[in-house]
């Protein structure tokens, strides 16, 4: 997909997520020169510039204001820092955030625009297989949230909520999920490793494993309850494994934990200011 039309976009923050988009867009023939970004560390500066040939400055100033679209992406507990020397440029522009926990009135009162997209991505995006929540304010239009899709998909699927408090949500299962499926393999290999098999194999048989059922079920009209259901005999091994994590309550103990992080984003937003 070639995106030569995009406008001019100013990224604030240089760190893993602006240079995942920032790769793609580049990638996809978005002129590099219509890509600033506001990086205080020299180090990750050059490092932009080597890479992608891309406008990199140590503080904000008037080139800001040529940006259609500024993409808020530093760390959360950075952003009141980040946005006030900003702030005299940025009002005029679209503005997508992809901060955890910096709610919508935050970033308006920050930026002095209300034309606001927030996007919760995952660590996949790095790669290209990422899914990002999306929740855009009511003054955004159909084009820009457009828009916002073509920049966002280098990084991988989009999916759009209608309350923002849902983007809590969203933070739980699939911003933090990457979290829960690493912790799953890492205690697959700890199995493997007590019944003899090597580091390696433990992983390849872990990794491809989740890798393979993943895809199985993206590609299937039926749901995951009746794809375990076929891979389950009963009296068999699969069932064997099963019973056990029903003993231990593992599904509930799932339940529990997603809510505690969507519990932990909303407090989180309260924390950084609505």
């Amino acid at each position: 997909m070639s995106t030569p039309s995009l406008p001019t976009l100013a990224f604030i923050g240089g760190g893993n997520m602006a240079s995942a988009l920032i790769g793609g867009l580049v990638r996809n023939g978005h002129p590099a020169d219509r890509l600033l970004v506001v990086e205080p560390y020299e180090a990750q500066r050059e490092r932009l510039v080597q890479q992608f040939g891309v406008r990199a400055l140590p503080a904000a100033d008037a080139g800001l204001a040529q940006a259609q679209m500024i993409v808020w992406a530093v760390k959360p507990q950075a952003f009141t820092e980040a946005a006030r020397p900003c702030a005299s440029w940025t009002a005029a522009a679209l503005q997508l955030s992809v901060m955890a926990g910096i709610r919508s009135g935050a970033i308006e009162r920050a930026s002095g625009s209300g034309r606001i997209v927030r996007s919760m991505p995952n660590t996949p995006a790095l790669i290209g297989r990422g899914i990002a929540g999306l929740y855009a304010t009511p003054p955004v239009g159909a084009d820009e949230r457009a828009l916002v899709e073509r920049v966002l998909a280098p990084t991988g699927q989009t999916l759009w909520v209608e309350r923002e408090a849902d983007l809590d949500a969203v933070t739980a299962l699939s911003g933090s999920g990457p979290a829960y499926v690493f912790y799953f393999v890492e205690a697959m290999m700890a199995a493997a490793a007590q019944m003899g098999l090597s580091p390696e194999q433990g992983k390849r048989l872990a990794l491809a494993t989740f890798d393979g059922a993943t895809a199985l079920a993206a590609q299937s009209d039926e749901p995951p309850e009746v794809l375990r259901e076929r891979v389950t005999s009963k009296g068999g091994t699969t069932y064997a494994a099963l019973q056990s994590m029903r003993a231990d309550a593992v599904g509930e103990a799932i339940s529990k934990a997603v809510q505690a992080a969507q519990q932990r984003a909303r407090e989180l937003g309260d924390e950084f200011g609505g």
